[in-house]
């Protein structure tokens, strides 16, 4: 999803340079859009601890009130 989005932006780019003004402006859209959803998919992966349900050490840490560096 990242790698539709960067080549929205590319695309864009070049439409912008070679003077296509609507190409470029819904190709940017596009862009925009796709990484606006890849951000939130990336939040709720990692809030949820991704797609395998794999745990995050650090917040059990956290959880269970013991020190986050040991001595």
């Amino acid at each position: 999803m990242l790698s539709g989005a960067v080549v929205f932006l590319v695309i864009a780019i070049i439409a912008g340079v070679l003077g296509f003004g609507g190409i470029a402006g819904t190709s940017a859209g596009i862009a925009k859009v796709l990484f606006v959803v890849f951000l939130v998919v990336f939040l709720v992966s990692l809030l949820t601890g991704g797609a395998i349900g794999a745990e995050i050490p650090a917040l059990d840490f956290i959880a269970a009130g013991a020190p986050l560096a040991s001595e």
